[in-house]
């Protein structure tokens, strides 16, 4: 196992974030971004090469000197990190440098829900990683539930996916694994990820938009992300998006879950007995029900886009998930509920469609561990 990840000085972390955010910055960009003197840039450099973070990787011209200036970018082997994602039924796993570059994947089922059985998994396939990754310094947790800090520590407050109350979860595999371990709501922690390595970097506001069993939303503004008082922001399930409709099963009629979840859309379709992948494949058949489950659903897609328009103003709009089949076979109705939920606005919406895929939910684990050492 690596040595603890060090305390460094301000210009130091924030140098650090630049480089991961951008990739590879030159010096001169770094001081420019951050609005450090040259002395403090070599001061701020210094502390990140003796501590192994980032490396010179050439030289280049950038600016309007004309002059050549090194190029950084976070180095490789000596900094990695632990990332999981934990589902009602199965656990992802993956291994990253401090870039963020995916060095390893790890999924299996899970057996038993309870916080004890499951904090023992998570050590459990931490050891087993840390035999091949022992630059392993830190591990992020991200799950379906409301998390909040109380006395500094993260809470679980509640999960209705593990069917969790109050429950220290982070303690618990630091305990086990003897790492230092983050945990955070997966779509806040997945709507981090993009704002540091995907869609959103660089960007100053972003909302992201998740779409599957469940129905997400994540917030990034002013640069950070943000989660609620208590730690519910972006719980849009039962936001009020079409009149009537059916009852979602607590009592409302015409909010997201009574149209949008992928076992609703089933159930909507008439095809209790079918997968969701199975429904989608007879809706571009064109299944006359079918088809019409997924129109509903894009209109029920397209209030939720459009209400995160109004409510944050964001610059883009990422939308992911496994139930991403919904924008392709609903397109004209998402694009037609956006437009009247938005009037009389009629600025452009940017929305960037991220493909799918658990090992990046787990990805985004890794990557919560790297922002919460570098304090954000």
């Amino acid at each position: 196992m690596t040595e603890a990840w060090p305390a460094m000085p301000e210009g130091s972390r924030l140098a650090l974030r630049e480089i991961l955010i951008h990739g590879v910055l030159s010096r001169a960009e770094i001081a420019r971004s951050l609005g450090l003197s040259r002395a403090s840039l070599t001061r701020a450099m210094r502390t990140l090469v003796a501590h192994r973070m980032v490396v010179e990787v050439g030289t280049d011209v950038r600016g309007a000197t004309g002059r050549p200036s090194e190029l950084l970018q976070t180095s490789t082997g000596a900094w990695e990190f632990l990332g999981v994602k934990l589902t009602k039924d199965r656990l992802y796993a993956a291994v990253t440098d401090l870039g963020g570059r995916v060095l390893a994947l790890h999924e299996e089922s899970i057996e038993s829900s309870s916080p004890e059985d499951l904090a023992d998994q998570v050590a459990t396939v931490s050891e087993q990683l840390c035999a091949v990754h022992p630059a392993i310094c830190a591990v992020g947790v991200s799950l379906p539930g409301d998390i909040v800090l109380r006395d500094g520590r993260a809470v679980v407050v509640s999960s209705q996916f593990l069917g969790w109350q109050d429950v220290p979860f982070a303690a618990m595999v630091e305990e086990r694994s003897g790492l230092t371990v983050f945990t955070a709501n997966d779509v806040h922690a997945l709507t981090a990820k993009e704002h540091w390595l995907g869609a959103g970097a660089g960007r100053r506001s972003m909302v992201l938009v998740t779409v599957g069993e469940g129905i997400g939303l994540g917030l990034i503004a002013n640069g950070q992300v943000s989660t609620g008082e208590h730690g519910r922001l972006g719980r849009i399930g039962h936001l009020a998006v079409l009149g009537g409709g059916p009852d979602c099963g607590l009592g409302h009629h015409g909010c997201t879950s009574s149209f949008l979840p992928s076992p609703v859309i089933v159930q909507n379709a008439g095809h209790d007995g079918k997968t969701y992948d199975e429904v989608v494949e007879l809706a571009r058949a064109g299944d006359t029900r079918a088809v019409a489950a997924f129109e509903d659903a894009g209109r029920a897609l397209g209030v939720v886009l459009a209400s995160a328009v109004l409510i944050a103003d964001p610059s883009a709009i990422v939308l992911t998930g496994d139930g991403l089949p919904v924008y392709d076979l609903a397109r004209p109705a998402v694009d037609e509920a956006l437009r009247a939920a938005l009037a009389p606005y009629d600025e452009p919406v940017t929305i960037e469609v991220q493909p799918f895929e658990f090992s990046e939910w787990a990805r985004a684990g890794a990557v919560l561990a790297i922002r919460r050492l570098l304090g954000e």
